[in-house]
């Protein structure tokens, strides 16, 4: 089994963060985005993962290819790094890693998690990864025949198809047959909105007869722009302390602080005249003192002082001291 991961734009809607560190990479209670979703589908498809493909800009740098070979290490999987040079849609972004696409594999975009509990259906071709939703309209959806095998997808239907969203994982039980239509799709240049699209290989397997069912998870979390990073690393820390995960470092030093479960708590960290939580992920080595901070999510080796945030995302090495209430700065930001 392979896992595929287009992640190639660095993520516009999450600048500052994004500036010096990939949308991916950015961590959601201490682990980054891209290693929570591709330990995640080892988990539910209980298969030796053979190889995780990870397709990226080829500007993102060594520091980023080491870190992404080095998830795939812990999952004993040979890593792979393949670039897209030019942003033309997720069909461009799979065929710059066609070399990989042999076999069973799934393809995931590396911009959203999930928690599911459901087996993968060894006699589909292909499943499609969904999640019920209240609002349809606004997402792409699959269409379901008498059997509830999948017949098509539709992209923001006007009118009702059904309330199955797709959440951009999918699986092929053979990706050489995904490989053969996306390259009929660049070699005759089938563009939606100057883009080539997985969504068009998929329909023309579909036509040849390919059998393509659900798999529904029970949760699904945007890691699109700061305002939901900030909820998802929340709904995580929430589904880990149900799991009983350890979250805080034995290394953590307390200096009159008090702590709101559910939150995570790197190693190295110092608090001192603070109220933590709940749903507050803290990166290695950050200081805080005097403040009260709840649903945030900073980074590694901050200092924050005189603080009352809230929503609050705070990258690697801020500082920051005042009383703002809601703030989204980047790296090495300082504001006094």
């Amino acid at each position: 089994m392979k896992i595929i991961v287009p992640m190639a734009g660095r993520g516009s809607r999450l600048r500052p963060h994004t500036l010096t560190v990939p949308k991916p990479l950015i961590p959601i209670a201490g682990k980054p985005i891209v290693q929570r979703l591709v330990e995640d589908i080892a988990k539910v498809l209980d298969q030796h993962i053979d190889e995780v493909a990870f397709i990226i800009n080829e500007d993102f740098g060594q520091e980023v290819e080491t870190n992404l070979l080095a998830i795939a290490k812990r999952l004993d999987a040979k890593g792979s790094i393949y670039y897209q040079d030019k942003p033309l849609g997720t069909g461009h972004a799979i065929m710059c890693a066609k070399d990989a696409l042999s076999g069973p594999c799934v393809i995931a975009y590396a911009d959203t998690l999930f928690k599911a509990d459901f087996n993968l259906d060894q006699s589909a071709d292909s499943v499609i990864w969904v999640k019920q939703v209240d609002n349809p309209e606004a997402f792409g959806v699959v269409g379901l025949d008498d059997t509830g095998n999948i017949s098509g997808l539709v992209e923001k239907p006007e009118s009702f198809v059904s309330d199955l969203a797709v959440i951009g994982i999918y699986y092929f039980k053979k990706g050489e047959d995904l490989r053969a239509e996306l390259q009929n799709v660049l070699d005759a240049n089938i563009q939606n909105g100057g883009e080539y699209q997985i969504n068009d290989g998929i329909k023309a397997l579909m036509a040849k007869g390919k059998k393509f069912v659900p798999g529904k998870v029970d949760q699904w979390m945007d890691c699109g722009n700061k305002a939901v990073t900030v909820e998802t690393n929340g709904r995580i820390l929430e589904l880990l302390q149900q799991e009983d995960e350890k979250l805080i470092s034995d290394s953590v030093e307390f200096n009159n602080a008090t702590i709101i479960p559910p939150c995570y708590i790197g190693e190295g960290v110092v608090l001192k005249n603070a109220t933590i939580g709940p749903n507050v992920s803290i990166g290695d080595n950050t200081v805080i003192e005097d403040s009260t901070i709840t649903h945030s999510l900073i980074q590694t080796n901050a200092k924050i002082k005189n603080a009352k945030l809230s929503n609050a995302m705070i990258g690697n090495f801020a500082i920051f001291d005042g009383n703002f209430t809601k703030i989204s700065i980047g790296d090495y930001s300082v504001l006094n």
